[in-house]
């Protein structure tokens, strides 16, 4: 049995619903402050905190977990930089507190939903794997501890690990039972559909006088679904391998965020107001991956290459649920 820690979230409810697909029995652990009950539609549900061990431990007791998938982490770059103390706390001391409950119950396999923010202002362009690993923020600094962590808990305890070092996440499930859904929002992608869908007033671009084509930021958008088949040939390779392994996980392509807003506006046909604002903290002007390493190793390589069809599925979603029901939770987008 998988255990998938913040499997009620966006990104950790694709990899549940692709692993019961496949046969895979799982328990998503959450604690439902930004996750959402009713995204966990497959395997089991076990209400926890991982700030809490003895309900780690509860959990492991329960089921008979073989290997471990980590998604509970708090990911908003700028609330990183206002409070440090609560990503500290969350992101790095709460998964010490999930690495020593699989010490103690023996269960040896991690994947780590690691970030590109580790490797901060990129020297070039695309990254590898083995660009140098200078976070400028405490959101990826968080995530470049625990990398360094499971380094030492690799070496000292034998738990082997995967870190998938993720693009921008973007898209939703093709089939729609599933999607992006903060709150806040803070993902340029669903603000501008919530924008184009009436939702919100305006939608913020903040910062336009970086060094790039139209001087907003440029990122590399990968489609949620082929970071949930990643995490599956991760796991494969963890148990096969028994090796423990960083992979880049992007499309290899950058997008501004001008191009996305006029994309959301040409797939949607509606026009909404877009507002120039200042730079926030903590932004590099570019990150686009090299994926190589994945596609050699793994064997994965995105299906989704597509920006246009990335986005599409998103607007399907977020149209398909205003229109399913006017009253769902998170229904109002927040800036």
């Amino acid at each position: 049995m998988i255990l998938i820690a913040g499997g009620a979230g966006y990104i950790g409810s694709h990899v549940n619903k692709l692993l019961a697909k496949l046969g895979h029995e799982t328990v998503v652990f959450d604690n439902l402050v930004y996750g959402h009950r009713e995204f966990v539609r497959w395997g089991s549900f076990f209400h926890g905190d991982l700030k809490d061990k003895e309900q780690i431990r509860r959990c492991f007791r329960e089921y008979p977990i073989k290997a471990v998938m980590h998604f509970s982490a708090f990911a908003y770059v700028g609330e990183s930089v206002a409070d440090p103390a609560k990503y500290y706390r969350n992101n790095v001391v709460n998964t010490l507190n999930l690495l020593d409950v699989m010490r103690e119950f023996g269960v040896k396999y991690f994947i780590f939903s690691s970030t590109c923010a580790v490797y901060g202002v990129p020297e070039q362009i695309p990254i590898a794997e083995d660009h140098p690993r200078r976070p400028v923020n405490p959101y990826g600094k968080g995530k470049l501890m625990v990398e360094e962590i499971l380094e030492d808990y690799d070496r000292a305890y034998g738990i082997k690990h995967v870190n998938l070092r993720y693009f921008n996440a973007a898209g939703a499930d093709p089939e729609g039972e599933i999607g992006e859904m903060h709150d806040p929002e803070t993902h340029l992608i669903p603000l501008a559909i919530s924008a184009a869908l009436g939702l919100l007033d305006e939608v913020r671009i903040f910062g336009t006088d970086y060094p790039t084509k139209d001087g907003t930021c440029i990122r590399d958008y990968i489609h949620v679904c082929d970071l949930a088949d990643a995490h599956i040939k991760a796991l494969q390779y963890l148990l096969s391998s028994g090796k423990s392994d960083s992979f880049n996980l992007g499309n290899g392509n950058g997008h501004s965020v001008k191009e996305i807003v006029e994309i959301i506006r040409r797939i949607s046909k509606r026009d909404f107001r877009v507002v120039e604002a200042e730079r926030r903290p903590g932004d590099p002007p570019s990150l686009i991956s090299s994926y190589k390493k994945a596609g050699d190793l793994l064997k994965w390589s995105p299906q989704y290459q597509d920006i246009e069809a990335i986005i599409g599925t998103a607007w399907e979603w977020h149209v398909g649920r205003i229109s399913g029901s006017a009253s769902a939770p998170g229904h109002e987008a927040k800036p």
